[in-house]
């Protein structure tokens, strides 16, 4: 199965991922859910096509899913069944054999309890859930700019600029003007201004959306 899958392109494998979760995401869940080697060992044992990379890439994103919504215990346990799943293709990749073929010997291995194959398997799976608490993290931050940007979007005046930016960036006594929405203060106020200084603020002030210069008329 690995060697067929390294001929097939990322669309391709994505594609044949959808189709597999399609089919079979209750089964992986259902996997995902056990507590102990011996019923893990069994279902699989009953269900041998979910020994494969898409039921490993799935609990991956899973448990990155469940890191977001700090769901944290929970993703501690999905990912010691993540970690079991990988280290079952690894034995295949080593073995050169066919995953389904290698579920009774990993879980033969794991629970001879041999010191350095535990110490391998606990040091995978505190690796991975350090990867998953900063991949998660890294998606949070990710999705909380995407946010802002769309908000942002959202704001921009006629000319494409953002009345927040512009407002922060006008001198003190022009915000005082338009917080307080004081046309007269703002008409004395530019008086005051250098009328070069005066025309970029105010510039800057229409294309942003702060000032309507005919608010009559855009009413």
């Amino acid at each position: 199965m690995g060697r067929k899958d390294e001929s097939l392109s990322e669309e391709e494998k994505e594609k044949r991922m959808k189709e597999f979760v399609k089919k079979n995401e209750v089964e992986i869940k259902k996997y995902g859910m056990f507590r102990n080697y011996d019923d893990s060992r069994r279902y699989l044992m009953e269900h041998p096509h979910l020994a494969c990379e898409d039921t490993a890439n799935y609990l991956v994103v899973w448990c990155i899913n469940l890191q977001m919504e700090e769901k944290t215990e929970l993703m501690a346990h999905i990912a010691h069944q993540t970690i079991c799943m990988q280290f079952i293709l690894e034995l295949a990749k080593q073995l050169e054999r066919d995953p389904r073929s290698c579920i009774s010997a990993f879980f033969h291995r794991i629970q001879q309890a041999e010191p350095e194959y535990k110490k391998a398997f606990q040091d995978e799976l505190d690796g991975f859930k350090d990867r998953v608490t900063k991949r998660a993290k890294q998606k949070m931050e990710e999705l909380i700019k995407e946010a802002e940007e769309e908000e942002r979007q959202e704001r921009l005046g006629p000319g494409g600029l953002d009345p927040i930016e512009v407002m922060e960036s006008l001198p003190e006594e022009l915000q005082k003007c338009f917080e307080s929405q004081d046309i007269e203060l703002l008409q004395k106020t530019i008086e005051k201004m250098k009328p070069e200084d005066a025309a970029y603020h105010m510039k800057r002030c229409v294309d942003s959306g702060l000032w309507v210069p005919d608010a009559k008329a855009a009413k």
